[in-house]
This record gives structure tokens, sequence and C-alpha cells, in this order.
């Protein structure tokens, strides 16, 4: 995203905004705690930038940390930065973390230098102020899979899961399983409906992995009883509800 700006002071305002923006995007990843508003290298059109760095094994950065301040720096300019800021470094902590986004505010340097001009209500040609923004898409889903898994698989944050249920059936539940997909599906939920001809625990064992939010469980004995098997999958726990119970939980 771009924005152009005839002031400023507008550039300014808007650029802010939009980090606040950012980090609520951040937060409804599911990474928003460990990803920091990093100063980092302005390249040739301004002294610094900003990135949105989220702390993470697999990253490729170093910054460093001002956990009380809420300052991060990345190490390619942190002496510039520390200067700047008027900070000690000796506070900063170095942590590794992976870049997930970046903003640039250029002020006016770049429409300049690309003869990229206003006209005013005066007539008057002015510098045009310029912002630029994005969010890293595919690195962001990497630090997710890298942050957001354990030793059985992904564990998707319900905002973001590419589905909210895993239906499993077992044994001859079909026609009842089949209703229960549509139940849901209308109930506004989406469901990943694993119908397949397999062993229990192998059904299970790929919900794990693929990690959608909610696993929903179908089969003779439980029907037997008018429940359903709902599972969490971020915390593994379990308990059995009726349908109407289960719409409650999820829909």
């Amino acid at each position: 995203m771009y924005s152009f700006h005839a002031t400023k002071e507008d550039l300014d305002a808007y650029y802010e905004k939009t980090i606040e923006a950012y980090k609520r995007v951040y937060d409804r990843l599911g990474i928003g705690d460990e990803t920091y508003v990093t100063f980092a290298s302005g390249g040739a059109f301004t002294k610094f930038s900003h990135e949105f760095q989220t702390i993470c094994d697999a990253g490729e950065d170093i910054i460093y940390l001002h956990r009380e301040k809420n300052i991060a720096i990345n190490e390619e300019v942190i002496d510039e930065a520390v200067a700047e800021l008027g900070i000690n470094r000796n506070e900063l902590e170095p942590i590794k973390t992976a870049e997930t986004g970046n903003i640039f505010n250029f002020g006016s340097q770049k429409t300049d230098e690309m003869g990229l001009y206003y006209t005013d209500k005066d007539g008057k040609q002015q510098s045009l102020y310029i912002g630029s923004y994005g969010i890293g898409i595919t690195r962001a889903m990497g630090v997710i899979a890298e942050k957001l898994s354990d030793e059985k698989g992904l564990v998707w944050p319900v905002a973001i899961a590419p589905y909210k249920v895993y239906l499993v059936s077992i044994g001859k539940v079909a026609e009842k399983a089949d209703e229960l997909y549509e139940t849901l599906q209308k109930a506004g939920v989406t469901v990943l409906y694993d119908d397949r001809d397999e062993r229990p625990g192998a059904k299970f064992a790929d919900a794990e992995l693929i990690g959608l939010p909610y696993r929903v469980t179908m089969s003779e004995r439980l029907l037997a009883e008018n429940k359903l098997e709902f599972t969490v999958r971020n915390s593994g726990q379990t308990e059995l509800l009726t349908l109407d119970e289960l719409l409650a939980k999820i829909a």
C-alpha cells in the first residue's frame, strides 16, 4: 500500500495510524504479543524505516530489544539508532527474529526525485509526501507455522484457520455425519470433513497435524448417547456435547 499526502503532518499522522492498524492485524494473526515495531535501515530515501519483527528461532535477523520502553532496533542500524534515541546499548537485549512486514515514511524525497508533484488551489506545484506499507503474507504464514505448532503439528488460531472444524466420522455413521456437515455449513461454520475409510487413529493424527481449531467426532457409540465429541486443538481439552451445545460453542 502507498499513501500520498499534501503535507508532512498529514503523512506522519497517517503513518502512525497504519502502525496501529498493522499491530491489530498481527494480534489477529496470533503473533502480536511477540511482534515489535523495529527501527531499521531506510535505504536511499530515509534515515530509518520501520519493520515488524517477530521473535522466532527460525528467523534470519537480530534485533535489540528494550522491553521496558518497548523499543526495538535492527542490528543493522544499532549504532545510529542508539545515538538517535539517546538510550544505553547495554540495556538492550539481542533476540533472533523474522521480519513479517515493513513500512517507510519517505517524506517528499522520493516523489521529488521522480518529478511527481501536485498542483495546489493557487495553481502552484507542490511536493507530495509518500508512505509505503507492506505485510509479508508468506513470511507471516511461515512464522505462524514455526511459532504456533507443537510436536503433533500446526495449531491454527481461529481467526485465520482455513477451516474452523475438522469433522471425523467413525464407523457406519455416514448419513448422520453428512447431515452434521450440512448443519455446520448452514450455521456458518467452515468444515474439513474426513469421511475416509481409515482407522480412527489415523484420522485423529491427521487432524492434529493439520491443526484446525476444533475437532468434532461422530461415532456409533456417541450417536447412541446423542452426543458428539468436541476437542480443542490448542489445549487438547475434550468434552461430549449435544448438537445444540456444539453449535452454541462454535457457531
